[in-house]
């Protein structure tokens, strides 16, 4: 059985993981990132990869950077192909040329639309209606190698950046055994991406969670629904103080209030007032509170005359 040396670090890359295991493939090396301090007490945690590969009984390597010009000898012998799943670093020639067969990426859109680190987000943000996994062989560029296979997949209405990238994570994990064999007996070729087609999607920041309400409220809610669960869409009140939401839904209609003016708020949604349409509040969440729905939040914090992103 070949044997695979496999690059990855969250829970994206836990499926591929875990599918090469049970396909049977023999994995060499595991590369994560180092350890670092997450949550709120900043305790110092192992990526999601590295736990599932140190239960596996595998050989994890950590390197803080891929610097060097060369492959360590801790590193064994040459693979006969490098998997990349969702890794965050990015993987210089040498390692490139070290597999046999190269190195594969596992990225999750169908390129070249969304090439970069937050293809998932971006997807949602521009109102696409399907996205997939696509296995790439890699170069040195961004995303840009040709393309093995790709498999489509419906973004579904309301979904949330995190209920589609744990779907993505399995079909991407399912598409990549599907397309190894022919990789590995060097049947399959892939095919060159027309960069003429390509989009981009940059790494998100917590800054980009925060909402202008003079956007119409389609394009809020995508918001909303892209960064759920992570930076999570947020706004201020008028004290200043941040409130977190969770979950909203675009309605149609016009207010003449002022963006971010609550038109109502019941047991059903806030509904805020945008630059097109009303945004109407599902769930949210204040600072240091438990997510609460809108109904629940009314009654602990009436919102009457308040106005967002004041």
């Amino acid at each position: 059985m070949p044997q695979i040396a496999f690059a990855g670090t969250p829970d994206f890359a836990v499926p591929c993981l875990r599918s090469l295991l049970a396909g049977g493939y023999e994995i060499s090396l595991v590369l994560t990132q180092p350890d670092r301090p997450a949550g709120r007490g900043r305790r110092v945690t192992r990526s999601p990869v590295k736990r599932e590969a140190l239960e596996q009984g595998l050989n994890v390597c950590q390197p803080l950077r891929l610097a060097g010009g060369a492959v360590p000898e801790d590193w064994g012998a040459a693979p006969d192909l490098l998997v990349v799943a969702a890794y965050g670093l990015l993987i210089p020639r040498w390692l490139l040329d070290w597999p046999r067969t190269g190195a594969v990426n596992v990225h999750a859109s169908l390129l070249p639309r969304w090439r970069g680190a937050a293809p998932i987000q971006y997807a949602i943000l521009a109102g696409d209606v399907e996205t997939g996994a696509s296995i790439m062989k890699m170069d040195a560029g961004l995303d840009t190698g040709p393309v093995y296979s790709r498999q489509k997949l419906a973004i579904e209405a309301g979904e949330t950046a995190g209920t589609l990238h744990d779907r993505l994570a399995r079909r991407g994990a399912e598409l990549l055994v599907e397309t190894l064999p022919g990789i590995l007996n060097g049947v399959l070729k892939a095919e060159p991406q027309d960069d003429a087609l390509a989009t981009h999607a940059p790494r998100i920041a917590k800054s980009d969670g925060v909402l202008d309400w003079t956007a119409p409220a389609v394009e809020l809610e995508r918001r909303v629904r892209a960064f759920n669960p992570w930076p999570v869409a947020e706004t201020r009140v008028r004290n200043g103080e941040r409130v977190r939401i969770w979950e909203a839904v675009a309605l149609e209609g016009c207010s003449r209030q002022y963006p971010g003016s609550v038109i109502r708020a019941g047991a059903d949604g806030i509904d805020v007032a945008t630059g097109a349409g009303i945004l109407r509040i599902r769930s949210l969440q204040r600072p240091g509170g438990r997510v609460m729905g809108a109904g629940d939040h009314v009654n602990a914090h009436p919102l009457k005359g308040e106005t967002f992103g004041g």
